[in-house]
This record gives structure tokens, sequence and C-alpha cells, in this order.
């Protein structure tokens, strides 16, 4: 492991185990790097075909790191290593679709281009298709790129396929564009943009007092619908499901321009729910090297155990054999709070889990009111 270590790419950044954001110029000096060290090799005296060191980004090698002055929290990656080996013939497509995806993007960063993943998957599927066969395959390759370059899929040329939206007490203006009123974006709300470049320029201004994350989109557009921003001045924000790189940017821009608005998340009570609610609040291991910089303290206001009482026993659904194997997987992670952990074994204990829906069995504005309720009782953890 110490000649592996040794090895990799840049042996003197060995501890810096989060990607950079990096002027294009620095990217492509590390994709030519990589490139003729990997030329150094084949025209050795002893030419081999060196293996790629790539930051691990198996839950063995994450951990949390807590916040000294700020209440909040992130995973992030140790500098452990894996490989791929083009002698291995189980690893050999995929080191050389990690050279395929730097070829790529080598070319994005000449042009001064950027791509989705998905644009990037039917590129390489028509220029290599007997090495990507699925989206997987090439989102797999993005971020094992990412571990070996260490620096952003967005400094690569890569830029988020957002699914975001947000409405509410916010206003947002792009440099010499057209001033976007949230509150006036009907109950689809405003799409947030893929461009991390964009959302960073963005001009905020917000008269609100709180920030309610929302898992749903449906309930999202519930919510704009019946104006809760009028109600209880908030901003809302749904990254249908789990969240986008971009909405957790924008998301995170939000809450650092704004420090004094708390951030409240409203999800399913089942482990899918909670897990969305930790990729807001602490990132994820999948994308360590990048995501633990967008991490907010977000708490968690519903739907809860002690909420049971409002919904209909007929309303409540067994657990899935999926729904168990998540909370396997956050009952072993070292990242689970304590009251978190309560309410997943209160979930798996029941074998029940509670859609936010099931509270429109008490009338469809039911809704607003458990929530601004839930938020001037303090009623959140």
């Amino acid at each position: 492991m110490a000649d592996l270590y040794k090895s990799s790419l840049f042996y003197s950044d060995q501890l810096l185990c989060y990607a950079d954001v990096l002027p294009r110029s620095q990217v492509q000096a590390r994709i030519e790097v990589a490139v003729l060290n990997f030329l150094k090799t084949l025209s050795s005296p002893t030419p081999a075909i060196t293996d790629l060191a790539l930051i691990n980004r198996r839950t063995s090698n994450s951990h949390v790191r807590r916040g000294l002055l700020t209440d909040v929290s992130s995973v992030f990656l140790s500098h452990s290593f894996c490989v791929r080996s083009l002698m291995r013939p189980n690893a050999a497509k995929a080191f050389i679709r990690v050279w395929k995806v730097m070829e790529i993007c080598y070319q994005l960063l000449i042009k001064g281009k950027m791509v989705t993943q998905r644009e990037l998957f039917y590129k390489l599927l028509s220029s290599s298709p007997e090495f990507f066969a699925s989206q997987l395959q090439v989102n797999i390759s993005i971020q094992e790129v990412v571990a070996l370059l260490r620096c952003s899929r967005h400094c690569l040329g890569i830029m988020a396929s957002s699914r975001g939206a947000i409405a509410g007490r916010l206003v947002l203006q792009e440099p010499e564009q057209e001033i976007v009123d949230c509150t006036m974006c009907g109950s689809s709300g405003h799409a947030i943009t893929g461009d991390l470049n964009v959302l960073e320029k963005l001009i905020i201004q917000s008269d609100g007092r709180y920030i309610i994350v929302v898992e749903k989109h449906a309930i999202f557009q519930r919510l704009a619908e019946d104006h809760i921003f009028n109600q209880i001045p908030s901003i809302l924000v749904t990254g249908k499901g789990y969240p986008d790189i971009a909405t957790r940017f924008l998301l995170h821009r939000i809450s650092k321009t704004f420090p004094h608005m708390p951030l409240f998340a409203l999800v399913d009570w089942n482990p899918a729910g909670l897990a969305i609610l930790c990729t807001f609040k602490f990132g994820s291991i999948g994308m360590g090297l990048e995501a633990y910089r967008y991490a907010c303290n977000v708490k968690w206001l519903g739907l809860r155990g002690d909420d049971l009482q409002l919904i209909p026993e007929e309303s409540l659904i067994p657990l899935k054999p999926k729904d168990l194997q998540i909370a396997k997987s956050l009952m072993a992670s070292e990242i689970l709070k304590e009251p978190y952990r309560e309410e997943l074994e209160l979930m798996v204990s029941r074998c029940q889990r509670a859609e936010i829906e099931a509270l429109y069995c008490h009338g469809y504005n039911f809704l607003g009111k458990y929530i601004v309720e839930k938020i001037v009782q303090a009623n959140y953890i």
C-alpha cells in the first residue's frame, strides 16, 4: 500500500482528501500530468501498465467532521486508496473508462464547454459503445476521475442535471438579467439551474425567516399553491427526492447568505426520507470529495414518530426490503445522531412507514397548519 500511495499522481498532495475547485488551466495541467506519467511508465526500460490510485469512496473510508464553531457536520473521505488496473480482468474496462472520460473532459476544457452527465453518456455511447453501456457506468467513471484528479466535476466541464426547484420569499437575479421573484413562480416553483457558475453569481435577496426543505415535489407544489410562505415567511426548496449537487449548492449558498434563517426538513417517515435528510445535512459518501462543501444544519421537522397519532392506522405502510436495507446502512453509519437513530429504530421495530400525504385525512389545508405549529412550538430535532 505504501508503494501505491507514493505512485499516485500528486504524492505531495495526499493528505488533501477533497476535490479542489480549480481554474480550467490547472485542471488541464492535472490531466496532462496523468497522461505524461502513464506514457513515462510505458516508455521505461521495463514498461508496465500502472494502476490508477483512487481515493476509496466506500463507507469504511468515510468519517464525520463535526464543526467546532458551528452546528454543521459533514461526511469526508480519508487518505485510503483503491485501484483500477488494466491487468485485472474484472477491472480492465473500468480502467479504460476512466481514461475515456478524462479524454472528453480535456476536450471540453479546451473548448470552454459544459455538458450534463446525460449528454456525456450519449457522447461516450456513440464513440466507445464497447465500454459504456449504461448511464451508471458513466456516473461511476466521473466519480473516479474526480477521485484521481482531485478536482470537482464542475471544474471538469460536467454540470449537474438539476431537478430542484425553489419558491417563496426569495428574489434572484443573474448579473445583467431580469429579476426572478420566487413568490410569483406558481406551484412548480423556479427551476434550479445545474450550472454552479450561474448559482455562484446569483444576487440573492430575501425577507424570509425560515427555509423549508421538502422531499417531494408534489408536497412542494401543495405548499407553494397554498402560499405557505405568506403564512410563515419562508423559502421552499425541493430536490424532488435525493438532492442533486446544484440543489445542495444553492441551499448552502442561501443558508450562508442568511445565517439567521433556520433550515427545516419535511420528509416521509421512512428510512429513505431520513437518508435524504442526512444527504442535505451531512453530504454523501459517494460524493464525499465534493458534497461536504454543501452540508447544511437542517433540522428534522417532520414526519416523525410523534406524528403517527395524527395518521390513521390504515394509512401506515409496511416497510419493504429496500427500506430495511437503507435502515441497515444508516444504522451502521457514524453520522446518525441519537434522536435520529431512535426514530429509525422505531420505524424498524414497527416495520411501518408513513408518507406526508397521509396528513391529508385532516383536509388539504392541514399540512400548512402542521408546519406552522411545529415551527412555532420548536418541535423539531
